[in-house]
This record gives C-alpha cells, structure tokens and sequence, in this order.
C-alpha cells in the first residue's frame, strides 16, 4: 500500500544521517523544508536537479527554507556526489528506505516491459509547523528548483 501525503498532512517524521550530520524533521521546525526525493547520485537528472537547488540555495536560505535531497545512496556515495559537483544541499541517506516508504516515494516502476521498486522523483514543501505545504508527485527536473521556490512565501 502506497502513502499519499497531501496539502495540509503532518509531515511524517523522520531521522537520517546527511552530509551535514545526523538531521530528524523536527531538527528545521520554524523554517520551511523542501524535501526532495531523486533516485540515484551522478545520473544525469539527479545531477541536474542537484545542481539547481544548489544554484538557489542562497534564495532558499533567504526565504527561510533549507533544501534537502534524499536517496537510497550511502553516505559515502553521497559525499562524493557533493564534492564532484560543489554542491551546497543537504544529501541524506535513506539506505534502509524508512523515510522514502514513510513519504510513499518508494513505489514500482516499469521500463523496457520490467517492472522493479525505485525511488519516484517527488518533492515536499513542509512547514514551519511540520505540515506539508505542497507535493509535486511527479517532478520534471527543468525548472523545478525555480517553481519550489516560487511556492515559498515573501
């Protein structure tokens, strides 16, 4: 059974090691939070995406809200990512897949006729309040960064 968080839900809650150290939900209680699922560190969309949120971090940071991108990729994977491509966001690790079933973005996928279980590219809002403000369920990389940051209040 699949989770479908919406508009108004209390965000789910949440504990995960990031290249900034351990971080749980209530650790950005008071500011907003763009949680940002993504399936895989260094593949092309991945990179991208990564790289946009970086390019507006200092928006974000201006407009209250710290960016955090979660994958199923160690750590140590995500360190790497960071450090190839300078990258500023946050980066946790969900290696056990808790917080991405907790956010209902560990779902089935199909290519080529296969069908297999996979990250789903999806993005929260959470509230200072740690309610979920907004849910883009299906995220289209070009110009995602830009319109989360647009749904941010100021």
């Amino acid at each position: 059974m699949s989770v479908e968080l919406t508009p108004g839900d209390k965000a789910p809650a949440f504990s995960l090691e990031t290249t900034a150290g351990p971080k749980r939900l209530k650790d950005f209680a008071g500011g907003y939070l763009v949680l940002y699922f993504y399936p895989k560190d260094d593949t092309p969309g991945c990179t991208q995406e990564a790289l946009d949120f970086t390019a507006l971090a200092k928006a974000f940071a201006k407009a209250g809200a710290t960016v955090l991108g979660i994958s199923r990729d160690t750590l140590e994977k995500h360190g790497k990512f960071a450090a190839k491509y300078d990258l500023t966001v946050l980066l946790g690790s969900d290696a056990d897949g808790t917080v991405s079933s907790a956010y209902g973005t560990w779902e089935e996928k199909s290519m080529y006729g296969r069908t297999y279980m996979g990250m789903a590219r999806r993005t929260f809002l959470i509230g200072p309040t740690g309610r979920i403000v907004r849910v883009w369920p299906k995220v289209k990389v070009k110009g995602h960064a830009e319109e989360v940051l647009a749904a941010l209040p100021g």
